[in-house]
């Protein structure tokens, strides 16, 4: 389920629907380039842990983009990537 509000012809979405498709891309060109979440760790010098956090849905870790920036240079993406569903 998408959760959305409609206002004026305008699409809304919740701040839930953003961190989820952030989350599933990180996880999907993670696994594209096959690197473990230790190898992105390393590569971004972000922890395993906090890798760990962002790809899982039940720990609702929220990112700051310097951190997205870092992922997505790690994985060698443009940083838009990560927000198309």
């Amino acid at each position: 389920m998408i959760d959305l509000e409609v206002k004026d012809e305008y699409i809304i979405h919740t701040d839930e629907y953003y961190y989820e498709v952030v989350r599933k891309n990180i996880k999907k060109f993670r696994k594209l380039k096959n690197l473990t979440q230790q190898d992105l760790a390393d590569l971004t010098g972000i922890s395993r842990e906090y890798i760990c956090d962002i790809e899982n849905k039940s720990r609702n870790k929220h990112i700051t983009i310097a951190f997205l920036g870092r992922i997505a240079d790690a994985l060698n993406i443009k940083i838009s990537l990560f927000f198309e569903e």
